[in-house]
């Protein structure tokens, strides 16, 4: 089983590392020569350049991985997706839940200019994590003392961005187990709060940051609900490498952002108020197994992602034939141990690449919230880094 995992996982590893060196090494130009002449320009560039890189993720769910993802939203927030700059509140259900999130801005046409709050140490990853600074993704350190001025400055530098963008923020700041939920329960029955059932309790005070500095230029918040079918696997990164399919719920209301609270007190307690509605939703999800068939919108399976991925891998393949005819590596012992150690590189870093995603890891059990420190953000990994 482990070879024929690794017989999967190492050729993609290459087409996707191979190919996002060359993506990083495009943005690295287009940042040095652009970027000071024009940042409109350079965004526009990067934003054809990341989707190159990003598609390859998108066609491993799509295509690879056969996961369905079906969208239940009303026909306004449909109408709404891909045109409009917007903050994008989730709660954070599997392992490949920032994926979903891709796949549906790509059917939006703005996958390019998505964008997420992340912890400082994604942007160190290799390839995805480049990819994703050259882009302008938010990073934080989990203390607000230092993140408060940090998330500000980056919020900010948004008002002129040149096409619509979706901003991701994971307000419960953690993925989900059942370890984490049992912990919410206890804080919330401690606290006189409502009890959760199937989310955790939002960090609100980075959603009230993000809401106080996108007024102006960001017209819509959209509340995205994931849920996986009880009858169905909960996919993760390593099912995806394996090709094994699975189906996900995805829901999406918009809610303008002028009919939000004026007050801090009040956005904060309309973010928990999502969620307390959230769960309830998601109650009934279990109960019935759909969002409501008569909100199922079309969102199909484009071929963009499945060209770029067959363009990628000819482009590649192509060039590591000349590569091997021109420098004959393969000939000496010495050229056979280096390929040995790319390849086993190459397992590593996808070996990070699956730990890092994986839920089990993101968080130790206490996830309750402070009353010092109450931030928003996804992927969250360690609490005690943020008091």
């Amino acid at each position: 089983m482990a070879i024929t995992t690794a017989a999967v996982i190492v050729p993609m590893g290459l087409l996707f590392l191979l190919s996002g060196f060359l993506v990083n090494l495009i943005q690295i130009v287009c940042y040095v020569i652009f970027r000071p002449l024009s940042k409109n320009l350079y965004r526009r560039i990067n934003r054809v350049v990341a989707e190159l890189l990003w598609l390859e993720l998108v066609w491993l769910i799509d295509w690879w991985g056969g996961v369905k993802v079906q969208l239940y939203a009303d026909s306004e927030t449909f109408r709404h997706m891909g045109k409009e700059h917007a903050l994008v509140i989730s709660n954070h259900r599997s392992d490949i839940d920032w994926l979903v999130g891709w796949v549906l801005a790509q059917r939006s046409g703005c996958l390019g200019s998505t964008l997420a709050v992340m912890k400082k140490s994604s942007k160190f990853l290799p390839v995805i994590g480049w990819s994703m600074w050259f882009s302008e993704y938010l990073f934080l350190e989990r203390s607000w003392a230092k993140d408060e001025n940090t998330l500000k400055a980056g919020l900010q530098r948004l008002k002129d961005f040149p096409r619509p963008f979706w901003l991701a923020l994971f307000v419960e700041g953690t993925r989900f187990t059942q370890a984490k939920l049992l912990a919410a329960q206890e804080y919330a029955a401690s606290s006189g709060l409502p009890v959760p059932r199937n989310v955790l309790i939002p960090r609100t005070k980075g959603f009230v940051s993000a809401v106080s500095n996108m007024r102006t230029f960001v017209p819509a918040i959209y509340d995205v609900t994931v849920a996986v079918p009880k009858d169905q696997p909960s996919p993760t990164m390593l099912r995806l490498l394996k090709g094994q399919s699975s189906v996900l719920h995805v829901h999406m209301k918009r809610h303008p952002m002028n009919e939000l609270p004026q007050t801090d007190e009040g956005v904060a307690q309309w973010c928990k108020d999502t969620f307390v509605a959230k769960d309830a939703l998601l109650d009934k999800h279990q109960a019935e197994n759909t969002f409501g068939e008569q909100l199922l919108q079309p969102i199909g399976r484009p071929k963009k992602p499945l060209l770029v991925v067959i363009c990628w891998s000819a482009i590649l393949l192509y060039g590591t034939f000349r590569f091997f005819k021109w420098s004959s590596v393969l000939s000496t012992w010495k050229g056979i141990l280096f390929v040995s150690a790319g390849l086993l590189f190459v397992t590593l870093i996808m070996h990070v690449f699956i730990l890092f995603s994986q839920s089990e890891r993101s968080t130790p059990k206490k996830v309750a919230p402070s009353k010092d420190n109450n931030v928003s953000a996804p992927l969250q990994t360690n609490h005690k880094k943020e008091l």
